[in-house]
């Protein structure tokens, strides 16, 4: 498969590239993010695109279905694999783009994630020791960050609903409208996420001891009903069905475990314990299980990872609060409820990699928020940037 094969295909891809370039400075604005920082996350995010396009046409992946099925595509509207059906079709077939131009397409998707990520993160350690800033770069700087976000696929897209929903959850009040526009997005490609989000901010709703009641009782009415909508769907969407007991619950997790155990990703995940499992999931493969350099990058991630969540627990224990105003509890509703249903049911280290990026973010947020010394509180939004530079 060629990469560019006519005119139009360079002049259209250079022209998404620099449409990614606009689009990049003007959320990374609304982020609270400096133009020069946004633009180097462009370029930063863009290298691994490249990088995963030239992986996909060497060894083959989902990429390439994708890529196909926007050549002929059936007509077929609906949401998962069939959303990233369709929008392909639209930019293949549709606009006639080469496979580098739907790849910077969707490399656009996964940048307004990461900037959206990178302006939460700095709103988290702004005023903090140099070295809790540093360790915030190196986060949104993080190899697997930026690769299963920067290519055609699910991903991209449910990494940039992740990053929104990070983003309103900072002030969830008046960030209603973004957090609404994240589960949609979330629920195009990944419809069972969606309604772990819708779940979380009605638990949100209904723990907050500062919304007014009637407020309560209209958010976790609304909440109440889109879930009852929402969640029935994702389960029939995932093959549960719509008549949902402990015995198909189990049958279907015994089912999902039994995918892919071969192969480098496998492991025997139905034979550890939940929190072996969960563990697993999150911080392997380590470094001396690599076998490849993709591997041992994963490896390299999971030890940061693992030292934040060390480092964080640790200060949770000693009762450090982050003082932001954030609403912790839906973060950590979406988070613990996300890395519990995935944990049961993957069993390929391979995709827990990409996969847990669906959660981490807000994971991260919630650990390196309590981490260094306390400052006062501050409203979100409010943050000079200068402070957060010094």
């Amino acid at each position: 498969m060629e990469i560019i094969s006519s005119v139009y295909h360079f002049i259209s891809a250079f022209f998404v590239l620099f449409f990614g370039v606009v689009v990049t400075i003007k959320f990374g604005r609304f982020f609270l993010i400096r133009d020069i920082e946004s633009v180097f996350l462009y370029v930063w995010h863009s290298l691994f695109s490249l990088f995963y396009l030239y992986f996909v046409l060497s060894s083959g992946g989902d990429a390439i279905k994708y890529f196909n099925s926007g050549l002929f595509w059936d007509g077929d509207i609906a949401v998962g694999t069939a959303a990233v059906d369709a929008i392909s079709a639209l930019l293949v077939s549709g606009m006639g783009m080469s496979i580098l131009g739907v790849f910077l397409v969707f490399n656009i998707f996964g940048q307004i994630g990461l900037l959206a990520f990178w302006g939460s993160l700095k709103h988290a350690v702004s005023g903090k020791v140099w070295w809790v800033r540093y360790l915030a770069v190196v986060f949104v700087l993080l190899p697997s960050v930026s690769f299963w976000s920067s290519a055609l696929g699910k991903d991209a897209i449910s990494f940039m609903a992740v990053g929104l929903a990070l983003w309103s959850s900072l002030n969830l009040s008046k960030r209603g409208v973004m957090m609404t526009s994240s589960i949609f997005v979330m629920f195009l490609v990944r419809p069972h996420m969606a309604g772990i989000m819708v779940l979380a901010v009605a638990s949100a709703s209904l723990l907050d001891g500062k919304t007014p009641i009637l407020r309560k009782f209209f958010l976790v009415f609304v909440a109440s009903g889109v879930a009852s909508v929402l969640v029935p769907f994702a389960l029939d969407y995932a093959g549960i069905g719509e008549v949902v007991d402990a015995e198909t619950v189990t049958d279907y997790i015994d089912k999902r475990q039994t995918y892919n155990m071969d192969g480098g990703g496998g492991v025997d995940i139905a034979s550890m314990s939940l929190p072996v499992k969960m563990f697993t999931y999150l911080f392997r493969p380590f470094i001396f299980e690599a076998r490849n350099a993709f591997s041992l990058a994963a490896g390299a991630d999971n030890i940061i990872l693992l030292f934040l969540f060390v480092v964080g627990g640790f200060s949770m224990f000693r009762g450090k609060k982050s003082g932001l105003n954030e609403n912790r509890t839906f973060m950590w509703a979406y988070s613990l409820g996300s890395w519990l249903i995935l944990a049961m049911t993957t069993a390929n280290l391979g995709i827990a990699l990409r996969q847990k990026w669906m959660f981490v973010p807000m994971l991260v947020f919630l650990l390196i928020s309590v981490i260094g010394r306390s400052r006062v509180p501050v409203e979100p939004g409010q943050v000079s940037l200068e402070r957060g530079r010094r």
